[in-house]
């Protein structure tokens, strides 16, 4: 083995890429000697919370595709061709051993430009349902590390392995209770809680709900964790006006302590935070952000429906139901417990360890 390995990683735009990301770097460090760079969009949150996390990281400027306004994608085109010119310098410089994708537009061009220079390649595929993007890059990819079964349909079965998403490790390793978790957010010990998390950018249809319904929880007797975005933050605050056992906040940066806190969750259903309910074992509402590539979260969330261990309420009727349905399946101690067993089935352990593997195995192939 050399000394130390170049490694770059590309990937963001959400949370649900980044931490998995974080999460693969950190196992790298702990086994290997490691140069780690990244790569991610410009003006998207990854520019702040790779360098907090204590990585560098170069950004690329390009965008997604508009699928409902076809005509706006020429400046995507533009944007996409100098990206893969910068990515290509990217790569020329730093040199790397081995690139890595986790997903996000800037993936696209820098695995792109690392295979064409013949670096090998690894996709972390997160979703039950591949990307065009990790689709095209699969060809020339060394491994495909995935979190579902089935995904030869996708990508060539002699290169699939399957290794779920990696996590967060401070949601595993805490060791309080959800009294203590509850009471840590200024709410009461013993009432059930329900947490409700659109995302690390919020969830429109999912707080407009919130807003309407607020009231019908609380008089339940229901406390509420609710994450809102920025954009919500002012509204949320406003509709939970008056009303105790509420906690409303943009951003929650304790996660660990908000999930042991919740009976049960209510979230988008990004891969990222369904590896984290499956490793917790938490009853959730799914409602899929209708607004992502190939509608890739409705069929994560139809993956746990179909196995009894979540409730799907598309976005277009959560306005609807999905308040009913929080009321219903909070009253019922027993389905909540069986959701739980059902999720908790699911979950593949030490994901970021084992897609460290797969590198390792590729570090050390002879070229």
């Amino acid at each position: 083995m050399k000394n130390k390995y170049r490694i770059l990683i590309s990937g963001g735009g959400t949370g649900g890429h980044i931490f998995p990301a974080l999460s693969i770097a950190n196992a790298l460090r702990r086994r290997l000697d490691t140069e780690i760079l990244f790569v991610g969009a410009d003006d998207r949150m990854e520019m702040e919370r790779i360098p907090a996390a204590g990585y560098p990281i170069k950004g690329l400027p390009v965008a997604g595709f508009d699928r409902k306004h076809l005509l706006r994608n020429f400046g995507v085109l533009l944007k996409l061709r100098k990206s893969l010119a910068m990515a290509r310098r990217i790569v020329d410089e730093f040199q790397p051993d081995i690139a890595i994708g986790v997903g996000g537009y800037c993936s696209g061009p820098t695995l792109k430009a690392a295979q064409r220079s013949g670096v090998p390649t690894l996709i972390q595929e997160q979703n039950s349902y591949a990307g065009v993007t990790n689709k095209l890059l699969a060809r020339n990819a060394m491994r495909i590390c995935v979190a579902y079964e089935g995904m030869q349909r996708f990508f060539p079965a002699e290169k699939i392995v399957l290794t779920g998403n990696p996590i967060r490790k401070d949601l595993l390793e805490h060791t309080f209770g959800s009294a203590e978790a509850r009471m840590r957010f200024g709410l009461a010990a013993e009432p059930r809680t329900i947490l409700v998390v659109g995302g690390s950018l919020g969830a429109l249809t999912v707080n407009r709900s919130m807003a309407e319904g607020l009231r019908c929880l609380i008089d339940a007797g229901y406390q509420v964790i609710w994450q809102t975005g920025k954009t919500f933050h002012s509204r949320a605050l406003e509709a939970a006006k008056g009303l105790k056992g509420v906690v409303v906040a943009p951003f929650i940066s304790d996660m660990a302590a908000a999930y042991a806190a919740a009976d049960l969750v209510v979230s988008r259903a990004g891969a990222g935070s369904i590896s984290e309910l499956e490793a917790l074992g938490k009853p959730v509402i799914l409602v899929p952000s209708p607004n992502v590539a190939e509608d890739h979260q409705t069929k994560n969330a139809q993956a746990l429906e179909s196995r009894g261990a979540a409730i799907l309420i598309p976005d277009a009727v959560a306005s609807e139901r999905m308040i009913t349905e929080m009321l219903t399946l909070a009253a019922s101690p027993e389905r909540l417990a069986e959701m739980s067993r059902n999720i908790k089935g699911l979950a593949l352990d030490n994901s970021d360890e084992k897609i460290v593997d797969e590198i390792v195995k590729i570090l050390n192939a002879p070229r």
